[in-house]
C-alpha cells in the first residue's frame, strides 16, 4: 500500500532457516486470512439483514437504500427471479452464496433462500456533497474511498473525514465496505454528520468531479511530500484499499500523487491514520487564507 518509506527501508527479517520462516509466514498468512473471515462474517451478519421474501420484496418497494441481495446459490425460481430481477433494475449486487451462510445471517430462521443487507445510513449523490460546500461558501474538499473494505477502517476514515471539515465521502458500490453497523460504531457518531455518496465507479466519478474543476489527489507511494503540495484548490482526496492501495485506473484519473515520507523501519501507515495526517494538512491550507 501507499505512503513510502523514503529510505526504502523494509525492515530486516531474521529467521533460523528457511523452514522456521516458511512456516512463520504460512501461520501468519492463515492468521491474517481467519482474521478477515471473521471480520466479514461479523459485518454482514450485524448488516441490517431483511430475511425471507416477502420482507425483502416490501424492502425493495420502500425504496430504502440496499447494499446487496443474497441468494441461495442455484436458486433461481419463482419469486426469487423477480426479487434479482428487481434489485438488478435497481444497480443492487446480487451475491451468489452457500445456504450454509444464509442460515448464519438470519441466526437460523427460515430465510426462503434469500437475505438483503440494508445500509446504516441513506446515501446521498455527488452533486449533493458539491452543494454543502456552496452552501457553507467553502471550497470543496471530498474523500474517495478505493476499496476499503475494513468496516472499522472505514469507520475510521469516516469520522477524520468529517472531523477536518470535510464536505463528502464517496464509496464504491461494490468490492468494498458498505456503510454496516460496524463501520457505524468506528466512526464514533461522525457517520451521522458526514454526507456519503455510493457510485457504481470510482474512475468515472473522479473524470465528472474534473471537469466540474474538481482537482484530484491519489494517497500513494513515489509521489510528492504532502505537506509541499498545494492542495487548497478545490479538491478530492482519493485513499486506497488495505492491501493494494489506490488502483492502477483510479490513479492514473488522479491529478497528483502524493505521499507521507517515513523515516522508520514500517514503510506504511495504516489507510486512516494516513488519511488523518494528509486530511488535516489540506484543512489547515483551505483555512490558511481566512
Amino acid at each position: 500500500m501507499a505512503y513510502e518509506n523514503k529510505r526504502g527501508n523494509k525492515g530486516n527479517r531474521t529467521f533460523d532457516g528457511p523452514r522456521e520462516g516458511y512456516k512463520k509466514n504460512r501461520f501468519d498468512r492463515t492468521r491474517r486470512e481467519d482474521a478477515e473471515n471473521r471480520r466479514n462474517e461479523d459485518e454482514e451478519t450485524g448488516n441490517g439483514a431483511v430475511i425471507g421474501r416477502n420482507a425483502v420484496r416490501e424492502l425493495l418497494k420502500s425504496g430504502r437504500p440496499i447494499d446487496k441481495l443474497l441468494v441461495r446459490r442455484g436458486d433461481r425460481e419463482g419469486s426469487i427471479v423477480v426479487l434479482v430481477a428487481e434489485a438488478v433494475e435497481r444497480g443492487i449486487p446480487v451475491v451468489e452464496v452457500d445456504k450454509s451462510k444464509l442460515d448464519s445471517i438470519s441466526g437460523f430462521a427460515p430465510h426462503q433462500g434469500v437475505v438483503a443487507l440494508a445500509s446504516e445510513k441513506e446515501y446521498c449523490e455527488v452533486e449533493d456533497i458539491l452543494a454543502i460546500a456552496q452552501e457553507r461558501g467553502e471550497k470543496p474538499i471530498i474523500v474517495i474511498a478505493d476499496g476499503i473494505t475494513d468496516p472499522y477502517n472505514l469507520g475510521a476514515l469516516i469520522r477524520c473525514a468529517e472531523g477536518v471539515g470535510a464536505h463528502g465521502l464517496i464509496i464504491p458500490k461494490r468490492r468494498a465496505s458498505g456503510l454496516t453497523p460496524l463501520v457505524s460504531k468506528a466512526s464514533a457518531g461522525a457517520i451521522e454528520h458526514l454526507a456519503i455518496a455510493k457510485v457504481a465507479n470510482i474512475a468515472s466519478t473522479i473524470e465528472s468531479l474534473k471537469k466540474k474543476g474538481i482537482w484530484t489527489f491519489a494517497a500513494e507511494a513515489g509521489g510528492d511530500a504532502y505537506y509541499d503540495t498545494d492542495m487548497s484548490v478545490p479538491c478530492a482526496l482519493v485513499f486506497g484499499s488495505e492491501g493494494d492501495g489506490v488502483s492502477r485506473i483510479v490513479k492514473e484519473k488522479c491529478d497528483y500523487i502524493v505521499s507521507i515520507p517515513m523515516y522508520g523501519n514500517v514503510n506504511s501507515f495504516n489507510v486512516s491514520t494516513a488519511a488523518a495526517v494528509i486530511l488535516a494538512e489540506v484543512s489547515r491550507q483551505h483555512r490558511a487564507g481566512k
